[in-house]
């Protein structure tokens, strides 16, 4: 199959979706299919105000035009509603060319945080977009559910992977974290507003909190928080050291979809601890026992109080993490991305107007 993948998060980007879209990409090309990707690198960029890290292509629609028709792909896959997305939906509407787009981040919930308004008045806007979708690759079901409730029902599982290469308890400890006071609290992603790292800085926990990412927030971060260590961005084998040094993962984020990061940490033997929210529900469970509540031991604990979920989930046993956190693989979750796309090419599908 050809296949068009149009995304407005790319590298150098370091988070969720591009190491999502990157492992899809090369899960694709290794199964025989060819892959087109429409990135912003291709383009003029401009700093999203607020992440001069993230950088949105300009004016992107010829461009996206071009590279579309002379790929001619079988479907396009969107990624993201930034410009390279809105420019890839209105080539697919003009050219009667089904694709399929993605929720990755909950973006009326990251407007909100942004600027103060009501999430409710960002929806409309997601609706007009996912509208002619012909489906809508959500990373829960829970998550598909919630776009349901806003309108948006015609959504696909499509599940995260780790590297089980890279993510095992096998590393030896990361040097600069190796004989700091325990228990050692880890937090791994972008440094900004909308992550709520302050809830995890400012929980009364003893022990010493490590912030690995890098964002927009980490200047004045590291100023309010001393006590705690910002290493920055790590990737690789050094990221997987800095899981394997930690007793627990702190994820206090309450607005993200998934949460990619969790399953990397579970899968280097790290027990999660959250708020009982969407995202660690997903993954964690209530009781700290799965989405489906049946794993044999806890593997985290989510709660109302961040101290008490991560008093709760150093309890967990290493070896209980690390089973379940190897059992999320991207080979699955690229069998559901190429579902998805298969079922959305089918002749007899009416092409849904916007």
């Amino acid at each position: 199959m050809r296949i068009a993948i149009c995304t407005d998060a790319w590298h150098p980007q370091v988070n969720g979706v591009v190491r999502t879209l990157s492992m899809t990409v090369d899960s694709l090309v290794a199964r025989g299919h060819d892959v087109e990707t429409v990135v912003p690198e291709q383009f003029r960029t401009v700093a999203l105000p607020g992440y001069s890290e993230i950088r949105l292509a300009l004016a992107p629609r010829f461009g996206t035009r071009r590279k579309l028709s002379a790929f001619a792909p079988d479907i396009v896959h969107i990624a993201t509603e930034g410009p390279i997305g809105w420019s890839a939906r209105a080539w697919c509407r003009d050219n009667r060319l089904p694709f399929t787009s993605a929720f990755h981040t909950r973006f009326p919930d990251y407007a909100a945080v942004r600027t103060g308004l009501d999430a409710k008045h960002f929806w409309p806007l997601m609706r007009r977009f996912h509208a002619p979708s012909r489906a809508v690759l959500v990373s829960t079901p829970a998550l598909g559910r919630e776009l349901c409730d806003h309108g948006i029902s015609q959504w696909k599982l499509w599940s995260r992977g780790i590297d089980q290469a890279l993510f095992h308890p096998g590393h030896a400890p990361l040097p600069e974290l190796a004989g700091l006071p325990g228990p050692v609290m880890l937090n791994v992603g972008r440094v900004a507003v909308e992550k709520n790292l302050a809830a995890f800085l400012e929980a009364p926990v003893a022990g010493t909190k490590v912030i690995v990412g890098d964002g927009p927030d980490l200047a004045e971060l590291r100023a309010r928080y001393p006590q705690a260590l910002f290493l920055g961005a790590l990737s690789g084998e050094r990221l997987a050291q800095a899981y394997c040094s930690a007793d627990v993962f702190v994820f206090p984020s309450r607005t993200d979809t998934f949460g990619l990061v969790m399953i990397e940490a579970l899968a280097c033997g790290v027990p999660v601890a959250g708020y009982r929210v969407p995202g660690p529900l997903d993954i964690v469970g209530e009781h700290g026992r799965g989405a489906d509540g049946d794993l044999p031991l806890p593997v985290g604990a989510l709660d109302p109080d961040l101290a008490g979920a991560i008093r709760r989930a150093l309890a967990c046993k290493a070896t209980a993490c690390a089973a379940y956190g190897a059992g999320y693989s991207w080979e699955s979750a690229t069998d559901q991305f190429m579902g998805a796309l298969s079922q959305a090419t089918r002749p007899e599908r009416a092409f849904q107007a916007a």
